[in-house]
């Protein structure tokens, strides 16, 4: 079984995960941008019982059009290693920047791709979805 390690930058938050990722994907809405500090955020879904949690966290409730999420940072260095979304209990993401393995499983769904910088190619392989 594959095991993996996302941590945050200063390593005092940890996600250790069994087995492959539910979904790997990324996310083009406004949201994921400001999060993420990037154009999109990618993140994997594992199932709760495969997600071993260390350290402390601070919390921070985003309510947006498909619900609400949960992000857990780091309270020292302040990324984000983890997210509970209310609509899939059940689950966990993983910004996979958090694992810092160029090797991880690449995406295969894109969503909110109206949000999408025009500039910016995605692999053909990858679905995208409004």
């Amino acid at each position: 079984m594959t095991s993996r390690v996302a941590t945050c930058t200063c390593g005092s938050l940890v996600a250790r995960t069994e087995g492959e990722p539910l979904r790997v994907s990324v996310c083009h809405c406004l949201d994921c941008q400001r999060r993420s500090g990037s154009v999109f955020a990618a993140q994997a879904r594992f199932p709760e019982e495969n997600v071993r949690i260390e350290g402390a966290t601070h919390e921070y409730v985003r309510k947006g059009s498909d619900g609400s999420a949960t992000f857990s940072f780091c309270p020292h260095c302040g990324c984000t290693v983890f997210y509970r979304r209310a609509a899939e209990p059940g689950c966990i993401a993983i910004p996979i920047g958090a694992f810092a393995d160029p090797g991880f499983p690449p995406p295969a769904i894109a969503v909110y791709h109206v949000r999408q910088h025009p500039w910016l190619t995605l692999a053909d392989t990858i679905e995208q979805y409004e």
